[in-house]
């Protein structure tokens, strides 16, 4: 006798409903998500979808209402009410913006032991101390953004906030960091290519990665995850002088982190990083789809992208095989040290900017800056 179906859980009619968001927006951890999320937080983020905000900003609005949800729950035994009081926001940076030293003296000091334990447990947190200003000022605008989203009018803009974080993020001073503590340039990234020298499919598939991230301008780890067969244009070969064409592609990038929401953002790929992105097509028989793709320990190649996330390791795997310090590596160096490179070579800032889509350049010219005071004549007057 047939069993009749089991009718759909709440739980299960969310993951339902974050498959087809993950379609546009790669998600992963998604039954956990359902669990934690509400119906209206599912709603919300379908509306954004529906309303073509950008991946990348999508991506960060979902991780930071996970994480609000997942400390509300943990710190009030309860949801985030929409909108949330003021006195909950104060909470929230109360937990998250406190004083090592303070806290040797008072134990209650900063995040309780009850709720941090819950976050790590989910894997939510992962860091020892408070959390860095930029991170807790980056949640607070998520849910500030999500709160108009709703239609509702929120208390981010209250003085009383503001003068919270201002007086913790003083109270608790950490100085900036790189996103990536080295930047890849040439000579670092022919070591991590030195790596990738035989015929498997994973030394093809990373090989293909470092060499399209670095030259397409240091692109960024989700763009590179997220790059599609059909965003990909074949160029006429460019002529060089007394040896043969150099294979040419253009990479159509769409919208961007930067760019406006009508923008299609195109860069060009030139010479041996067409040849190595050529040869993972070929070897990976991909014709259409996403590029970069998860490979099992049996050599088979996933029909799934690679998670952004699985980018920035293949860099710091990479560079521990090359014998570097892995811990001063990351996907950011590969775009830190595009520019880098192109400083050391001369190449002017405005061409180089061209590539890499940066449209600050202030953001830019920093890493210009710091390559030519390093080689300049005012850091060279005792030698």
């Amino acid at each position: 006798m047939a069993m009749p179906p089991r009718s759909k859980t709440a739980v299960d009619r969310r993951a339902d409903e974050l498959d087809t968001i993950a379609s546009v927006l790669p998600i992963d951890r998604r039954d956990e998500l359902a669990e934690l999320l509400t119906d209206q937080d599912i709603e919300t983020l379908r509306h954004l979808v529906n309303e073509g905000m950008g991946e990348n900003t999508l991506r960060a609005l979902t991780s930071d209402l996970a994480y609000l949800q997942a400390w509300s729950l943990a710190a009030t035994g309860a949801s985030l009410p929409w909108p949330a009081p003021e006195a909950l926001a104060l909470k929230f940076v109360a937990h998250h913006l406190w004083q090592p030293d303070q806290r040797d003296i008072d134990p209650q000091h900063g995040m309780p032991a009850d709720v941090e334990q819950s976050l790590r447990e989910q894997r939510f947190l992962r860091s020892l101390g408070p959390h860095a200003p930029d991170t807790v000022r980056r949640r607070l605008a998520s849910w500030s953004t999500l709160t108009k989203w709703r239609g509702l009018t929120g208390v981010f803009s209250s003085p009383s906030l503001k003068s919270a974080i201002r007086l913790a993020v003083r109270a608790t001073p950490r100085p900036r960091k790189r996103k990536s503590a080295k930047a890849v340039t040439g000579d670092v990234l022919a070591k991590l290519l030195a790596t990738c020298s035989t015929d498997s499919l994973r030394d093809i598939r990373d090989r293909a990665i470092l060499m399209v991230a670095f030259a397409s301008g240091g692109r960024r780890r989700s763009e590179i995850a997220g790059l599609r067969r059909e965003q990909l244009t074949v160029e006429p070969p460019i002529t060089v002088e007394g040896a043969p064409p150099l294979p040419s592609l253009a990479i159509h990038l769409g919208r961007t982190k930067t760019s406006g929401a009508e923008s299609d953002e195109v860069v060009y790929l030139t010479g041996r990083p067409v040849e190595a992105l050529n040869a993972w097509l070929s070897a990976a028989r991909i014709e259409g789809g996403s590029i970069f793709r998860k490979i099992d320990r049996w050599g088979n190649v996933s029909k799934r992208a690679l998670e952004p996330s699985a980018v920035n390791q293949i860099v710091k795997q990479r560079a521990a095989l090359a014998g570097l310090d892995a811990g001063e590596f990351s996907a950011h160096g590969l775009r830190s040290g595009y520019l880098t490179e192109a400083a050391n070579r001369g190449v002017p800032l405005p061409e180089a900017m061209e590539q890499s889509r940066h449209k600050s350049v202030q953001q830019a010219s920093t890493y210009y800056n710091n390559a030519t005071r390093r080689t300049g004549r005012a850091a060279r007057l005792i030698q």
